[in-house]
């Protein structure tokens, strides 16, 4: 083998060396909200397509799981269907940074029920009764003589957070007797087979589920309740309105900043129309 061989083989494999540091510096993880599992899904596939060797991974486990893997540094961007709690953020200032945030789209929080309930609408003070325990029969609400049967997200999803404070008031519990679980379709599950039941998802969840469930309009007193509509969402008239978050450490920058800024312009919000959330913008 001559030196100019030699020389050569070792400058291929130094291109092939940097190649794979270019390439790991492209990648951004994402993790968080279930939610914004779907969008953070079709955010990734429609971003990489349009933008050639870059990788983002997506994963979910709910808004808590998001902020944690945040803080410790497990991942770029943390999706949250809520805003960042004050422990969230004293234990982002212990670790040297303060988070940053970002809106990427808007949400309705849909009350659903079976399709066979005979409601029409259901007011907050109606929704803080039956997710609250004081009331247990669907006749004192206008429905049949059933039991209630709540279902909601657990506590590691922003979506349980947000609606234990918009609804039951900050720091009061949930029943003791409601179903709670990681997945918005397993509530969408729930409610469509069981006449009793009732639960809340995102408006893009609930219209998977079509005709296998009701969403109910939601009033804050006695005049006609509000659907989620994306008009109602953007002017605040739908009282379970909410924006989905990124953060990040810090002001974002690089192939994360890219990223962002890609999910907030005109292609990014076409996703999000597509995935059956609302635009930012």
């Amino acid at each position: 083998m001559t030196i100019h061989d030699t020389v050569g083989r070792l400058a291929a494999g130094l291109a092939l060396v940097t190649l794979g540091v270019t390439a790991a510096a492209q990648s951004i993880s994402v993790k968080g909200s279930d939610t914004m599992l779907p969008l953070g899904q079709g955010w990734a596939s429609a971003y990489m397509k349009a933008k050639p060797g870059r990788i983002v991974t997506v994963t979910g486990g709910g808004s808590t799981t998001g902020m944690a893997g945040l803080i410790n540094g497990i991942c770029d961007i943390a999706q949250a269907s809520r805003a960042m709690k004050g422990s969230e953020l004293d234990k982002a200032k212990a670790r040297g940074f303060v988070p940053f945030e970002a809106p990427a789209a808007r949400d309705g929080l849909a009350i659903i029920v079976n399709p066979k309930n005979p409601l029409t609408k259901i007011t907050m003070a109606q929704l803080k009764g039956l997710f609250g325990g004081s009331i247990s029969n669907w006749k004192a609400v206008g429905g049949g003589a059933q039991a209630v049967v709540t279902v909601g997200r657990d506590s590691s999803s922003g979506t349980y957070g947000g609606f234990q404070d918009s609804v039951l008031g900050v720091g009061r519990p949930y029943r003791p007797d409601m179903q709670t679980s990681p997945s918005n379709n397993y509530i969408g599950q729930v409610v469509s087979q069981d006449e009793g039941a009732i639960g809340y998802i995102g408006i893009a969840y609930a219209r998977r589920f079509g005709s296998k469930v009701k969403v109910l309009p939601v009033g804050k007193g006695a005049g006609p309740g509000v659907e989620p509509t994306e008009e109602n969402v953007r002017s605040g008239k739908y009282p379970l309105s909410r924006y989905l978050f990124f953060y990040t450490r810090g002001k974002p920058a690089g192939a994360a900043k890219d990223f962002i800024d890609w999910v907030r312009g005109p292609e990014g919000q076409a996703v999000v129309a597509q995935v059956g959330y609302y635009k930012i913008n």
